[in-house]
């Protein structure tokens, strides 16, 4: 079985550790799999990221740092995602992650002009949101943690909104056939420190299907190359 790969692109605070694991812990905990199946690379460390063989799909973490600073590690990690989704792999960007992607692909990220948005939110699908393969696990409305100063003001090409709410119109979107992003945290379930609810958040449905998806898309190739060889 190959494995899930998170770029972790910062940590949350110690407090929240302490509580509930960092968010790498909690994504693997949201999706059900041993901590073992999946490979961690901390970029905001300045660690390299590379692409092991054995990666069914990939998550890319939130940071307190911001997407604008274009902090060295960041504009490595973005040339990296451009060649990374050339590879037909499955990529889902959380927060930060979700910006970094929009950034990647052409669009743009910057402060958002009503301040912060943080706690437990409503956010609703929109009609592509509620046929997409990802989002469409989730009911037409939902709550969500949220936790953000930027926010993505101009979409890519031929990237299409899934999700939003009347604070932040991109909650979702999809930036090609299998790459995602969410603004909020689907990772953030039933914490102390979220202070949400887990089956009102739907944060485990979402991160479950996406690890369904990517080792489906993984043994629909394992097929094809038995059928071409």
């Amino acid at each position: 079985m190959k494995k899930l790969l998170i770029i972790k692109t910062g940590s949350s605070d110690q407090h929240v550790i302490n509580k509930c694991g960092d968010c790498d812990v909690r994504i693997a905990q949201c999706i059900g799999i041993p901590y073992d199946d999946v490979r961690v690379i901390s970029v905001y460390e300045n660690a390299v990221p590379i692409l092991p063989d054995d990666i069914a799909g990939i998550i890319i973490t939130g940071s307190p740092s911001m997407v604008t600073d274009l902090e060295p590690w960041g504009v490595a990690t973005a040339q990296w995602l451009k060649q990374v989704v050339k590879k037909n792999i499955p990529v889902l960007g959380i927060c930060f992650g979700h910006q970094l992607l929009a950034h990647t692909f052409g669009g743009s990220v910057d402060y958002h002009e009503l301040g912060e948005e943080k706690g437990e939110v409503e956010i609703h699908l929109t009609e592509d949101g509620k046929k997409d393969p990802l989002l469409g696990v989730l009911p037409a409305r939902f709550s969500a943690y949220s936790s953000h100063f930027q926010t993505v003001t101009k979409i890519p090409p031929d990237t299409v909104i899934l999700a939003e709410n009347d604070f932040e119109t991109t909650h979702a979107l999809r930036y090609k056939e299998n790459v995602w992003g969410v603004q909020f945290h689907p990772e953030c379930v039933g914490d102390v420190f979220c202070n949400t609810i887990e089956h009102k958040t739907y944060g485990k449905a979402l991160l479950r299907r996406f690890y369904d998806l990517a080792v489906t898309a993984q043994n629909d190739e394992k097929t094809m190359r038995w059928h071409n060889s």
